[in-house]
């Protein structure tokens, strides 16, 4: 195919059909080649841009991230193009790439909350640098990985309530799609069963305050245990309006920690005891990086360590009763 062919298809000309774009797209693909985006730049009146690929959820983690990304961007001097999926496939993720190619990105942050798109990013062939913001992820393949600590926060959080006394907690998870979810839930294991005890009930949830609601009133059907690890702040919501409605209180009835400390957290009643995620941090680490590999630095991984923040909602255990006082005493 002739250069002028190429040129035309990397400069979204109208007159290109689908079939040649996609041949081209594949040729380039397979030999790695990267657009000139300074050559570009000069056409386009564009300069210093990066690429973010996002699944589109709006839950508080990703739409956290996103945020904290392209501020971080343009503190660097960058504009920033998002492009959201039409899915989590292979096909999905190609399609979104080669749009930000299009416009001439000097590299790509993505942004893959759930396992699904973390896999399709790790087989697609990138021909600009790329880091990808999954939790538990390491570098491979040339793609860089920034993440929090996942399994090391839902472990300070089970090790918190373990150092009051509790011996019997249960976990309420989010989505095991999610790499979050799983990777909460392993840690709480772990640090039960390192510290010699039997992990208490889990209940799957799916991040809403509905599904932390749900949760709660499965605990209470299957007999409270003293201490409750919830995977975010917002099912955690959920499950204290469960218990709120049968009479039990936190934390004289039953302790709560959570994950996320989300700018509600403080303002609970009681105020929650959460894992505090650095979005901050974790966005300017990945366009630092980013940027490290445009300058053509190695591929690298980070892992962010989250911290426990501690309020009210958890406290030494005490023995529950079976009849619980009624709600507004």
């Amino acid at each position: 195919m002739s250069y002028q062919t190429v040129s035309r298809v990397i400069n979204d000309d109208p007159r290109v059909s689908q079939a040649t774009r996609q041949r081209v797209w594949k040729v380039i693909r397979q030999t790695g080649y990267v657009p000139n985006s300074a050559a570009r730049a000069l056409v386009t009146s564009q300069a210093k841009l990066l690429g973010i690929i996002t699944d589109g959820s709006t839950r508080y983690g990703p739409a956290g991230i996103l945020a904290a990304v392209e501020n971080a961007g343009r503190d660097a001097g960058y504009s920033s193009s998002v492009v959201v999926l039409r899915g989590a496939d292979e096909a999905a993720t190609v399609e979104g790439y080669e749009r930000l190619i299009d416009q001439g990105v000097e590299g790509i942050v993505v942004i893959a909350p759930r396992l699904p798109l973390a896999e399709a990013v790790r087989r697609t062939k990138f021909a600009v640098p790329v880091v990808m913001v999954a939790a538990g992820e390491s570098s491979i393949d040339g793609i860089s990985t920034v993440s929090e600590d996942q399994e090391y926060g839902a472990r300070l959080a089970t090790r918190y309530l373990l150092d009051l006394g509790h011996s019997r907690i249960a976990h309420v998870g989010g989505e095991l799609t999610w790499l979050d979810g799983q990777l909460r839930v392993r840690g709480w294991k772990l640090e039960m069963e390192e510290a010699g005890m039997e992990p208490g009930p889990f209940v799957q949830a799916d991040w809403t305050g509905e599904s932390g609601y749900r949760a709660g009133k499965q605990l209470l059907d299957q007999g409270l245990p003293t201490g409750v690890f919830v995977a975010s702040d917002l099912m955690c919501l959920g499950v204290m309006r469960a218990f709120y409605e049968v009479g039990v209180r936190v934390p004289r009835d039953v302790s709560l920690v959570s994950f996320d400390d989300s700018e509600y957290a403080a303002q609970y009643f009681p105020p929650l005891s959460s894992v505090r995620q650095n979005f901050g941090r974790l966005g300017q680490e990945a366009v630092e990086m980013l940027l490290r590999r445009v300058a053509g630095e190695p591929a690298d991984t980070i892992s962010i360590p989250p911290a426990l923040v501690v309020r009210d909602s958890a406290t030494r255990p005490r023995s529950w009763s079976a009849e619980p006082e009624p709600t507004g005493r």
